[in-house]
């Protein structure tokens, strides 16, 4: 990856692509440091250190601390990736989008334009919520039309505006611009989670306790990132024989080809969705200040993580359970509205495609259906590892951080992705260069 970097800056076009991408990530830090006009910063930061629940850090996390400061970037890029997952289910139900996505390029940017206003109007819907609510509890020093509508402006705009730097760092940077500011907002919280991870068990103790704390904790770090890594680049490639035919005077197919399936075939949504689902009771009772008493207490306890892993309270860990099998159910649901077994069997039959020793047609799709079961549970089973580590540990001996494991899959996946796409470009580049001569 280093020597990629390395020969990418010696590479004019794509040095300027690499400082376009890196001015833009500065722009986005500086603007999570800009507070809304007319709140109560110090209220906001009393009121997020009493709230037990992990939801808000989790949110808090995603907008790399901007939540926290309650800067014009608070809602961050959140409003477009709901948007994005919305437009995604909504282009299986809905024939008419389904028809566009399949129009190509033109189909694709329709597609996008309505992304961009459905992303505006979520920010719109997200701003509101938050400016009413949470200015009732005193987050805007004035109460008032004007202030309320001052914050939902700043908040909805700030979106706005990360979407349109999300998209130039696609255009005219490297990677894909949303998910590389995603990232950058993650990895500006990770320092201080390290620091108070070697502050809570390295800092303080005897020298072989601290070495062996460091170690450990360096060690699951690493051993993470690689199960990510493996996860990401895994593949089960089922082999494809094209019959020859005869067109004209020429012989034609008759080549052998391959069917990459990912092992993580869903990628991080199945995380999101369930997170989401275990986390929207917590942020209701928040933002209406809803007291958690009795057994409608206990239950908000278990849907908080910090709760989970814990040797004297077990009861609480059920939800933990409960989030591990909604991620493998959200895992298979996901794959099968993006990947048609059927359909592709009878393109395969169309262009006179088959898989040695089975038959074309339906007994084809059959086979990647039965394949495609057993990828996306050793995925999920995979991923499920990654998440779970960060809970089991902060429940045995209280490692509490921002950043958890679904923060380390978008973070290695991003990073790999941005490296081929870099590895691409100066791929195309040498081959023009070769031409030209």
């Amino acid at each position: 990856m280093f020597t990629t970097l390395k020969n990418a800056f010696k590479i004019k076009e794509i040095r300027k692509k690499l400082f376009f991408t890196f001015m833009m990530l500065v722009v986005i830090r500086l603007g999570s440091q800009l507070p809304v006009p007319g709140i109560n910063r110090n209220f906001f930061a009393d009121w997020f250190a009493q709230q037990t629940g992990d939801a808000f850090n989790f949110f808090n996390a995603f907008t790399g601390g901007s939540f926290l400061n309650m800067s014009v970037l608070a809602l961050n890029i959140t409003p477009y990736i709901t948007s994005s997952i919305i437009m995604q289910l909504m282009t299986i139900a809905i024939p008419k989008l389904e028809e566009m996505q399949r129009d190509g390029a033109d189909g694709r940017k329709k597609i996008a334009s309505i992304t961009r206003y459905v992303t505006v109007v979520l920010a719109l819907v997200e701003a509101s919520a938050m400016a009413i609510g949470f200015g009732r509890q005193g987050l805007l020093q004035t109460y008032n039309v004007m202030n309320i509508i001052t914050v939902i402006a700043a908040l909805t705009a700030g979106s706005a505006f990360l979407m349109w730097v999300g998209e130039r760092i696609t255009e005219r940077g490297v990677g894909n611009g949303i998910s590389i500011v995603l990232t950058i907002n993650i990895l500006s919280r990770m320092p201080q989670d390290i620091t108070q991870l070697f502050e809570q068990f390295v800092i303080g103790r005897s020298i072989a306790k601290g070495v062996v704390a460091a170690i450990i904790i360096i060690a699951i770090i690493i051993l993470m990132v690689v199960l990510v890594i493996i996860l990401n680049d895994g593949v089960r490639k089922i082999p494809v024989q094209y019959a020859k035919k005869v067109q004209g005077r020429k012989m034609i197919g008759g080549q052998t080809t391959n069917i990459p399936l990912k092992i993580n075939t869903s990628g991080v949504i199945p995380v999101i969705f369930a997170s989401s689902l275990l986390q929207l009771p917590v942020l209701v009772c928040s933002f209406f200040n809803i007291g958690g008493t009795g057994v409608w207490g206990e239950i908000l306890k278990g849907l908080n993580s910090n709760y989970w892993c814990n040797p004297s309270q077990p009861i609480y860990s059920i939800c933990l359970v409960v989030y591990i099998v909604l991620f493998i159910l959200f895992a298979y649901f996901y794959t099968s509205i993006t990947f048609n077994p059927l359909e592709i069997a009878e393109n395969m039959k169309k262009q006179g495609g088959f898989i040695p020793g089975i038959r074309p047609g339906r007994p084809t799709s059959d086979y990647l259906s039965r394949v495609l079961t057993y990828i996306i549970f050793i995925g999920a089973v995979g991923l499920t590892i990654v998440c779970v580590v960060p809970y089991f540990f902060n429940g045995i001996f209280g490692a509490s951080v921002s950043f958890s494991g679904t923060s380390l899959i978008i973070i290695v996946s991003v990073v790999l992705e941005t490296v081929k796409q870099i590895e691409s470009q100066m791929l195309v580049r040498n081959y023009k260069g070769f031409l030209n001569d």
